[in-house]
């Protein structure tokens, strides 16, 4: 499983539209935030691994009305949750 976080800036007026949207239509969401500054909504997404991020984004995300720019961030490492409870990376 691969772990993404989008951050969305929507047309004026239009962040609750897409986060009402994004929330029912896209299966592989799995958190989503406002957020102040440069962009809006904040998306954690779960993509299975033969999910390619950039069309999953591009079709999915890009696509919903009243977005008009996104950037994705790749999570690597969980510290929470499900991923490890220790500080330390075995690297």
């Amino acid at each position: 499983m691969k772990t993404v976080f989008v951050m969305i800036k929507c047309e004026l007026g239009e962040t609750y539209a897409v986060a009402a949207v994004i929330a029912d239509d896209i299966l592989e969401l799995r958190s989503m935030h406002s957020t102040s500054g440069k962009y809006d909504l904040l998306a954690q997404f779960q993509l299975s691994d033969n999910q390619e991020i950039g069309r999953f984004i591009a079709d999915a995300v890009q696509r919903v009305k009243g977005v008009k720019d996104t950037y994705t961030i790749i999570g690597l490492n969980a510290f929470t949750e499900d991923g490890p409870k220790s500080g330390r990376d075995d690297i």
